[in-house]
């Protein structure tokens, strides 16, 4: 039922179709008695534009999500496990395709690959079902075969969950089938932007595992500095709104042990 409230939800609040549905229903009242009500949403979609092409409330959403989980730069002696977030192949294009197709967040791969070579002994486990809500019929965890052999991964060797539809169900999941011992040294594997959500969600399920931030898409120092790129600028204020409307509703949900996760200590 959360699935589905939270993809309903976010289709109304997506601040791109905000902005479509208010150009629609200003144009549409516009020629009627309600026509100052038009008048007053059509000047709402343009200010609207304007502010999201020209400043970047994409960056100071995101900015501080990525820079809350430091770069690991010195790794444990030992690891048990590594657990590794979906969300980097669409797989609905590479069952059409026939070919594989990288969606982004590669680098949480990547970075898998580099982790199961230094530990040859960690269990693996790659979490990614399908996060659409009227596509459930080809898992991402399923397509990736193709990937695994061009990253010289041993596709035996790694556990896949391929029925979680998002962060709650990645951490719930992937704790049933690791089966943690206390002592054991868990890391996980996701975009920067997302990590306090995961880290908070996992330590709700009674995990503490090692975060390992990858996929930074900024500086971390960035100035103030103006462009004009409304496409640009939806897709940031996409990607940082929606991470912190997650953050928000798994704390006010209890999925997650704190509103905004900090590491350890």
């Amino acid at each position: 039922m959360f699935f589905v409230f939270s993809k309903v939800f976010w289709f109304f609040v997506n601040p791109g179709n905000l902005l479509l549905m208010a150009f629609c229903l200003g144009a549409a009242l516009s020629p009627t008695r309600w026509r100052r009500t038009g008048r007053w949403l059509l000047g709402f979609t343009v200010v609207f534009a304007l502010l999201v092409a020209t400043l970047p409330f994409g960056r100071w959403l995101i900015l501080p999500l990525e820079n809350r989980f430091p770069i690991v730069r010195q790794l444990p002696e030992r690891v048990d496990g590594i657990i590794t977030l979906g969300g980097v192949v669409n797989q609905f294009v590479t069952r059409a395709r026939g070919q594989i197709a990288i969606g982004g967040g590669v680098e949480r791969l990547t970075e898998l690959a580099v982790l199961a070579r230094r530990y040859p002994e960690a269990k693996l486990i790659y979490s990614g079902g399908s996060g659409r809500l009227f596509r459930q019929d080809v898992k991402e965890a399923d397509v990736l075969g193709p990937l695994f052999d061009i990253l010289a991964l041993d596709a035996e060797r790694i556990i896949l969950d391929n029925q979680s539809r998002n962060t709650f169900e990645n951490a719930t999941a992937t704790r049933r089938l690791a089966n943690p011992r206390p002592g054991e040294t868990w890391i996980l594997i996701t975009s920067a932007f997302h990590m306090p959500r995961s880290v908070g969600t996992f330590r709700k399920a009674g995990w503490l595992i090692v975060p390992y931030p990858v996929d930074f898409s900024l500086q971390g120092d960035e100035g103030f500095d103006l462009s004009f790129s409304l496409l640009s600028g939806l897709n940031g204020l996409n990607r940082g709104l929606h991470e912190w409307l997650g953050l928000i509703f798994y704390w006010l949900t209890g999925k997650t042990d704190s509103i905004f996760p900090a590491p350890e200590g």
